[in-house]
């Protein structure tokens, strides 16, 4: 069986230069394993809270990005507590940030 998944430092440049063509920023948090790292998509507009969203395999087959966290008010720095844990347990992981309007437009609007 073929892998057809597209190597990761692609997917990556992908994302971050669809943010932009939107309108918003992208950048690269922490860079992971060139071609087979999982992506984590850190989305925010204007400093306001953050939503990580997580690839996650669907039942047609395809894996779509998730809303996995949303960070709180009232703690904040929980949400980049729990980004700096994922990174110790999976040193391949790549966590982008992409400062954008529309999040939920932009998130769904990515390939599966």
């Amino acid at each position: 069986m073929v892998d057809r998944r597209l190597p990761a430092h692609l997917e990556a440049a992908a994302i971050l230069r669809l943010a932009e063509s939107l309108g918003g920023f992208g950048t690269v948090i922490e860079k992971g394993e060139r071609d087979s790292g999982t992506i984590l998509l850190v989305t925010i507009f204007r400093g306001r809270a953050a939503r990580l969203y997580e690839r996650m395999p669907q039942l047609d087959g395809t894996r779509a990005f998730v809303l996995s966290r949303e960070q709180d008010a009232e703690n904040p720095l929980e949400f980049s507590e729990y980004l700096t844990r994922r990174k110790r347990q999976d040193g391949d992981i790549w966590i982008l940030e992409a400062d954008i309007a529309d999040q939920e437009r932009f998130v769904a609007s990515l390939p599966r």
